[in-house]
This record gives C-alpha cells, sequence and structure tokens, in this order.
C-alpha cells in the first residue's frame, strides 16, 4: 500500500477531477443550454443529439470521481470526451483564454484522467476499483 501523503494527493486529484466535470455539465445547463450546447455540436459538424449523452457523462462521472466510486474506470471512461474537446480547440491556438477557446485546458485535463486511471482510487473512495489493466 502506497503511503497515506501519496493517497490524499491521489484524493486530491480525483476530487478536483470530478469537480471540473462537475464544472464542464454546469457550464453546457447553465450558460449555454442544452440546447444551445446541441446547436454548437451540429456546427462543428456532430450530432446535435449527442450534447446529451457528454452532458450525462460529465455530470455522473464527475459526481462519481468525487465520491470514489470506481474512480479508475470513470475517469477512463471520461478521456475520449475531453481528447475530443482538444480536438474541437486544436485550430483555436494554445491558450483557452483565445476566441473559442484553446486547446491546453481540455489536454492537460485528458492526461490528468489518465493518470489517475494509472494510479487508482486514492484515500477516501466509496467503492474502490479492482486492479485494472494496469495496476
Amino acid at each position: 500500500m502506497k503511503n497515506t501523503s501519496t493517497q490524499y494527493g491521489i484524493s486530491l486529484l480525483r476530487v478536483s477531477l470530478g469537480i471540473m466535470w462537475l464544472a464542464h455539465a454546469g457550464l453546457k445547463y447553465f450558460v449555454f443550454t442544452l440546447p444551445g450546447t446541441a446547436g454548437y455540436f451540429e456546427s462543428i459538424g456532430f450530432a446535435g443529439f449527442l450534447a446529451y449523452p457528454v452532458f450525462a457523462a460529465e455530470l455522473f462521472g464527475g459526481i462519481a470521481l468525487i465520491f470514489g466510486l470506481y474512480a479508475r474506470q470513470i475517469s477512463l471512461a471520461l478521456v475520449p470526451v475531453m481528447l475530443t474537446a482538444t480536438w474541437v480547440h486544436l485550430p483555436n491556438g494554445w491558450g483557452h483564454t483565445s476566441p473559442g477557446g484553446g486547446w491546453e485546458y481540455p489536454l492537460f485535463l485528458s492526461i490528468a484522467s489518465i493518470s489517475l486511471w494509472l494510479i487508482g482510487d486514492g484515500s477516501f473512495a466509496a467503492r474502490r476499483s479492482q486492479r485494472f489493466i494496469f495496476s
């Protein structure tokens, strides 16, 4: 077993990623609205209906990460969502504050999610992941 400070650090990563996913879901729901998000998806060439499962994945994935419910598997399952966001924002340049948002923030979140998948659940996890691919 890893030392306690390492486990606390992993938990901090897990909870902060969960909060970030909730923030993304909240942005889609409260700021852009789900129909507005669907319209944006269509404007960039995706099917508009995909806004709804993406919202659900971000919402329920964020909750699961915060509580530590199968955090490794959830963080890995959410990586394609953020890698797609990275790809969408690639033409906008580096800075996420640039018009249309840049690609560095979604790429960082993708890497952080992969890191959580690799290192585990941390302390205070409600349901620890079993050994999963790389353990």
